[in-house]
């Protein structure tokens, strides 16, 4: 089903934005994996809402109910799962959106694919919200993978047009997670412009796996990179995925594109990463970079033209509600945490 993704271990996601709850179910992972709740719990409100002005005003408290997997603090081989309650809801906000779509949202999609059964109410299962419980199998697979010697970050690496410094590993713990406090002041003050003017902005977030060992992935569809990008297009508001040099490299040539080997230490490296850390599908053990790009938020404040799918007349929108005028800076975690599950799984 869609709602499931993996092999060796598999992470089923379920629930709505405004049912009264929704989570996890994590099946496979290995027996007398200590897990520290309290790391889990800090991933977690990376990606929180109503924290500040250039976010939606839901405020929810994210807390994780742990129904079952875990045992004095270990995994003890049966399915870990692990629910959320939905406490901050405003289900009038959506009535209108029935029958009136939003321009480049699910609702369309939804209402022709379902039979007009979908739940439109904070988008239902299509909404931001399910990468909370996505976010917290993340988290899970992050310490695992720890373990293993494998680390990962991500920062924003340009929101309308600004640009981060670049990104070389460094651990970003910023409120904000840019490299540059400079760059990311300026980001705040493009979405609270887009904010202001009742519109929204995009932006992308490049990400980084440390650590992870040469020989690992499949080809022809089970490689690296379909199986990130796979993942990487759960999560709303993706519209592309790039790895290394990404579309850049179509601009290059060979002689400037290939990454030359080199022996560091007994082991093999490259003296550049254009190809981010993957070829053929398999890992070349230097870092796996990959940038991915976000749309602007389809909720905005200013009227835009849609359709009554009951009536079938032309109608003006205006939506209502709480929605993220930006949803780069929310979204990081949810990049690092579909990266883990990928890689977890893979290395297993």
């Amino acid at each position: 089903m869609s709602s499931n993704i993996g092999n060796k271990i598999k992470v089923q996601l379920f629930g709505q934005s405004h049912s009264k709850g929704l989570g996890v179910v994590i099946d496979g992972l290995p027996a007398g994996e200590e897990i520290n709740m309290e790391r889990v719990i800090e991933f977690l409100r990376r990606r929180m809402g109503g924290k500040n002005s250039y976010s939606t005003g839901r405020a929810e408290s994210d807390t994780p109910n742990v129904l079952s997997g875990i045992v004095n603090n270990k995994t003890c081989g049966a399915p870990l799962c692990a629910v959320f309650e939905n406490t901050d809801t405003k289900s009038s906000d959506y009535e209108e959106l029935k029958n009136i779509p939003r321009p480049s949202h699910s609702d369309y999609t939804a209402y022709i694919k379902h039979s007009a059964h979908n739940d439109i109410n904070g988008g239902g299962h299509f909404s931001g919200r399910l990468t909370l419980p996505l976010c917290f199998a993340g988290a899970v697979c992050l310490q695992l993978l720890e373990r293993r010697g494998v680390a990962i970050d991500a920062h924003i690496y340009s929101i309308a047009g600004v640009f981060d410094e670049p990104f070389e590993g460094q651990t970003v713990n910023l409120d904000f997670p840019t490299v540059s406090r400079d760059a990311g002041e300026k980001m705040v003050n493009a979405v609270k412009a887009a904010a202001e003017a009742g519109d929204s902005v995009g932006g992308v977030i490049e990400c980084g796996i440390f650590g992870f060992p040469a020989g690992f992935g499949d080809p022809i569809f089970d490689n690296i990179e379909s199986r990130l990008s796979y993942a990487l297009f759960a999560i709303p508001a993706v519209k592309g995925v790039d790895f290394g040099a990404g579309f850049e490299a179509a601009k290059m040539k060979g002689s400037s594109y290939n990454d030359p080997f080199y022996i560091d230490n007994g082991k093999v490296k490259t003296k550049t990463n254009n190809s981010g850390g993957v070829l053929g599908g398999i890992s070349n053990g230097m870092p796996i970079i990959f940038k991915t790009a976000f749309k602007p938020t389809p909720s905005i404040s200013q009227p835009q033209q849609s359709v009554n799918l009951v009536t079938g007349e032309n109608v003006t929108l205006n939506i209502k509600g709480r929605h993220d005028p930006c949803i780069v800076p929310r979204a990081v975690p949810c990049v690092i945490a579909a990266a883990a599950i990928v890689m977890y799984d893979i290395i297993l």
